[in-house]
């Protein structure tokens, strides 16, 4: 599988060499190793390891790390790779000391979010706060925590991008926020714990398409590329007006080690794409890279009167102080995600008829 990345992963490695060289002989803990960050940290970490001789060491903790071989057997096997079963609210972390730590460890579950949001509060808070602990107490030097853009809340219709100093957040009285705001105490015990030994960045994560991705959750792109592989229609769920912006997979991990290794310790980098487009127009995106014509259905009209649904960042404090770009277009970045799996390269189901009634609302 590796291989069928090697353009992605070469480019990752292009952009962030000079950097790798703060991880030689070190040894990094990668929490939640198995979903979509964790595996392209593992990618890109195990691609560099080999071309640069880092003689560096990567521990993927995860709860069921067997998924981490069904996914991706050639991280599994590689010798500079082990995985540690854990639950990061309870389980035991592994021993010895380590240089640095990226703490990843959320489900991105609506499902979870909606069913059992103490569960994904808990998993988040406490999560951090026993990473936060195992890293004082390992000699870690730096944790990068992955936080959300989730932290704001409703994005205001007239603001375009949202910033890191932007000051509004989600309601604390509504239970279905329970991921924002566990995201949103996460940071804060980022900030208390961070000290000059612990150096701790954090980024505010927006949304994202590339190999990996689940094309059975709640991420509208991936269901739209779900619908594409089984050749359409694509539906849109509503009126296909919220705005969103994605990022691929490559420029996730080019930015994901940069911020890890350049961030600045107790501050917040958002980390995602400025080029926003209605979610009817990511769906026609979608269907434009299929090699047959493919149908977009919409499921409403949108409302007169109502201000736009948008979920997208201001990306000028990574631009600017940490050098960061794009560099994978939107559609080149489909169409790099849908040959992926084409090519059989995922193990990823596709999504049921159930799934997709409900899709075109999220990220």
């Amino acid at each position: 599988m590796a291989n069928r990345l090697a353009q992605d992963l070469d480019q990752v490695l292009a952009r962030t060499e000079p950097l790798w060289h703060d991880l030689r002989g070190g040894r990094i803990l990668i929490t939640g190793a198995t979903g979509f960050f964790g595996c392209w940290l593992l990618e890109s970490f195990a691609w560099a390891n080999r071309r640069l001789n880092l003689d560096a060491r990567a521990v993927a903790l995860a709860r069921h790390p067997g998924v981490l071989s069904e996914k991706a057997p050639h991280l599994a096997e590689d010798p500079a790779i082990s995985c540690h079963a854990a639950d990061i609210r309870s389980g035991e972390f592994p021993s010895g000391e380590f240089s640095h730590v990226v703490h990843a460890a959320t489900a991105a579950s609506a499902q979870l979010n909606s069913d059992s949001p103490l569960v994904m509060f808990d998993t988040i808070v406490e999560g951090t706060r026993r990473t936060l602990r195992f890293a004082e107490s390992a000699s870690v030097e730096r944790l990068l925590f992955v936080s959300s853009g989730a932290v704001y809340g409703s994005q205001p219709a007239a603001l375009a991008h949202v910033p890191e100093t932007f000051l509004g957040g989600p309601d604390p009285l509504d239970r279905t926020l329970a991921y924002h705001e566990g995201k949103r105490a996460a940071e804060m015990l980022c900030t208390v714990a961070a000290s000059p030994r612990l150096k701790v960045p954090i980024v505010r994560c927006f949304a994202f398409v590339g190999p990996y991705l689940p094309l059975d959750a709640h991420f509208a792109i991936g269901n739209f590329i779900s619908d594409a592989l089984r050749g359409g229609p694509i539906r849109v769920q509503g009126d296909g007006s919220p705005l969103r912006s994605y990022l691929y997979a490559s420029d996730l991990a080019v930015w994901l080690w940069t911020a890890l290794l350049k961030g600045q310790s107790g501050r917040a980098y958002n980390v995602g794409s400025e080029d926003a487009m209605p979610i009817s127009a990511l769906a026609h995106e979608v269907a434009a890279i299929a090699p047959n014509k493919i149908q977009v259905s919409m499921a409403g009209q949108r409302s007169a009167g109502t201000g736009a649904n948008r979920y997208v960042p201001s990306t000028a404090r990574a631009r600017e102080e940490l050098g960061l770009a794009v560099d994978v277009p939107l559609r080149e970045a489909i169409r790099r995600t849908y040959a992926w799996h084409v090519a059989g390269a995922s193990s990823a189901p596709v999504s049921s008829p159930a799934v997709s009634a409900a899709r075109g609302h999220h990220a």
